[in-house]
C-alpha cells in the first residue's frame, strides 16, 4: 500500500472521536455529498477531494428516497472522491447527516488519479436486507432532477443544527417533502 493515510476506526454513526482532533481523517462520498453545493451547506466549505473508487461495494436507489445507499457486494465497484483533512466536527456533522440510516466504516478505497490506496471512512446502509433497495443510483440524474430540492432541504438541516431542539437528518428530509408535496420524493 503506497501513501496510505492512517485512520482510526470508531464505529457507527454518533460515536465520534472528538477529543482527539488532530487525527486525519479522510471520508469515501458516493452520493448526494459528490455535489459541491451539499458538501458547503454541510461543512461551509469545500474539502480539497481526490476521484476515488471503492471496490466491492454496490450504490442502490432507494423506494421513497433521493438518495443512494451502498452496500457490500461482491465485483462491484463504485466511483466517487474522497474528502480530505475532515476534522473531527466536520465528522460529527456528517455523522449527524447521515443520521441513523447509515453505519460510518472504516473501508480501503483506491484514488482514480494515483491508484493509491488509503483508509476513509464512508456511510454504508444500516439495514442491508431492505428490500426498497433497487437498480443503480445515478447521480447526473439525481443533480438534473433532485439536487435543487436536496440542497434546500440539506441546508434547513445544517441552520436547525444550530438551535437546541434541532431535527435528526432524517426527520427534516421528511417533513421539508411534505412540505412541498409538489416535489416527487422517489428517486
Amino acid at each position: 500500500m503506497s501513501s496510505a493515510i492512517s485512520v482510526t476506526a470508531v464505529g457507527n454513526c454518533n460515536h465520534g472521536d472528538n477529543n482527539n482532533n488532530n487525527i486525519i481523517r479522510t471520508v469515501f462520498v458516493y452520493g448526494s455529498l459528490l455535489a459541491d453545493d451539499v458538501v458547503r451547506a454541510l461543512l461551509r466549505r469545500v474539502p480539497k477531494y481526490s476521484p476515488a473508487i471503492l471496490h466491492g461495494y454496490h450504490r442502490f436507489s432507494i423506494k421513497g428516497r433521493v438518495y443512494p445507499a451502498i452496500l457490500p457486494v461482491e465485483n462491484k465497484k463504485i466511483t466517487g472522491r474522497v474528502l480530505m483533512d475532515i476534522t473531527a466536527p466536520e465528522l460529527d456533522i456528517l455523522d449527524k447527516f447521515e443520521d441513523y440510516e447509515y453505519e460510518r466504516r472504516l473501508v480501503d478505497v483506491t484514488l482514480r488519479d494515483s491508484s493509491d490506496v488509503l483508509q476513509a471512512y464512508t456511510y454504508v446502509w444500516a439495514n442491508s436486507g431492505d428490500p426498497d433497495l433497487y437498480g443503480e443510483w445515478d447521480f447526473e440524474a439525481w443533480k438534473e432532477s433532485k439536487m435543487k430540492d436536496f440542497l434546500n432541504m440539506t441546508v434547513e438541516f445544517a441552520e436547525a443544527q444550530e438551535l437546541p431542539q434541532s431535527k435528526p437528518r432524517v426527520a427534516t428530509y421528511e417533513s421539508f417533502y411534505k412540505q412541498n408535496e409538489g416535489n416527487i420524493i422517489s428517486s
